[in-house]
């Protein structure tokens, strides 16, 4: 029988390959299939093994005896395996374990000298710190975001052919003047949602890549939806209808925003979440096939950044409660400094009047009147019920609601 000492004695030949040419994989490959403490002998006829050993060794944490066992015939040396904590890796750290599903894997606090690094690699001690704004799991976080971030990947589609732009239809000028109006609205707002976004993007550590990754497909859903409002606004060939001061104003408000939570509170939650209300409308009163799809697909789209504003809300809010008095304080203060503006463009309201209307009789506009007075009903209703589920009491909810801009966005 083998004695165990022996046992864990091997050699291998390497005959003239050099450490130039890769002798190190060889060598590196037979310790790995040793357990620390083992030796492994080194046959080769390279001029310059020994010199190439000796430092190898001492970098990778492993002993070296030179010349050794003279009982092995040919051995240049004996390399005793170190511990996976030696030499260049002594000091690595793990940055936690690489999978998204368990919530143990993403720490709350990433360390800035991880950098790029990958979640669950070990990195090397001794390199530069990288300073990310949103670097506290509790800022950026929700339970859900792995899930949410696998949805958004698999429902991405391509404005080229999951739209029909050849769809055969006539409007009314009155009519695509109405939808040209509605759309270059829609436009401007997403590119609001689109670089609201895009400034917080690189501020977040790599260590919570999933959030980096929804909010990234994020962008690309506002880029998409740009496109096709555009492209609608413009299939006839009708010039692009008003942009307001007040619009403008609106929207500066959650670009001027630096605060994560209150930005994606903002915009999110409250914006977003009233636009839905806005695309499904559209999508029920929309003249043409065009019109339908585009407010059906985008609509689609707005729902995950909605459920993801309002997860990561409530994520932060069950470990700091106080951040609801910060939310209500940020709709007061927007509502403060739009106070004096007019509010949503007359040019849009009429315009949506008309699409719900569907004809130019005084039975249809007064019609088409309610129906945008109960849109607007509707925006509100669910704007609450939002932000009941984020803890507000629903006396409350309901008034800050009302606070929230006639501008919809």
């Amino acid at each position: 029988m083998m004695r165990r000492e022996e046992s864990q004695r091997r050699t291998i030949d390497i005959k003239d390959l050099s450490f130039e040419r890769g002798a190190h994989l060889l060598i590196k490959r037979e310790l790995n299939a040793l357990p620390v403490g083992s030796s492994l002998g080194i046959r080769g006829s390279d001029p310059t093994l020994s010199v190439h050993l000796r430092a190898w060794c001492r970098a990778q944490g492993h002993d070296l005896s030179l010349n050794g066992d003279s009982g092995a015939a040919g051995v240049v040396a004996w390399i005793t395996r170190g511990s996976a904590s030696s030499g260049r890796w002594r000091d690595a750290q793990s940055t936690g374990r690489p999978d998204p599903k368990a919530d143990a894997a993403v720490l709350n606090r990433p360390q800035p000298t991880w950098g790029l690094a990958a979640r669950g690699a070990r990195v090397e001690s001794g390199g530069p710190e990288f300073s990310f704004a949103l670097s506290d799991k509790e800022e950026v976080w929700a339970d859900n975001v792995p899930k949410l971030y696998a949805q958004a990947a698999a429902a991405q589609w391509d404005p080229a052919s999951a739209i029909d732009w050849d769809a055969e239809f006539e409007l009314p000028v009155e009519v695509e003047q109405a939808v040209v109006q509605v759309m270059t609205y829609l436009i401007e707002n997403e590119n609001a949602a689109l670089l609201v976004p895009a400034r917080f993007l690189s501020q977040i550590h790599p260590h919570f890549r999933e959030v980096m990754q929804l909010l990234a497909i994020q962008i690309a859903d506002e880029a998409r939806h740009v496109e096709v409002f555009t492209r609608r606004a413009t299939l006839r060939g009708t010039e692009l209808g008003l942009s307001t001061v007040s619009g403008q104003q609106s929207l500066k408000t959650l670009l001027d925003e630096p605060d994560f939570s209150l930005a994606s509170f903002l915009l999110s939650v409250l914006g977003e979440g009233t636009f839905l209300n806005l695309l499904w409308f559209l999508e029920k009163h929309a003249p043409d096939p065009v019109t339908r799809q585009v407010a059906r697909l985008t609509a689609r789209d707005e729902g995950r950044h909605v459920a993801f504003g309002l997860s990561h809300l409530q994520y932060q809010l069950a470990l700091d409660p106080l951040l609801r008095s910060r939310l209500s304080l940020a709709m007061n203060r927007r509502h403060d400094t739009l106070a004096s503006t007019a509010g949503l463009n007359e040019e849009v309201f009429d315009a949506l009047v008309i699409l719900a209307a569907g004809e130019w009789t005084p039975e249809a506009i007064a019609e088409g009147y309610a129906k945008v007075q109960e849109l607007q009903e509707e925006m509100h209703s669910d704007r609450t019920a939002r932000l009941v589920k984020l803890g507000f009491p629903a006396e409350e909810a309901s008034k800050l609601s009302a606070l929230h801009t006639r501008n919809f966005m």
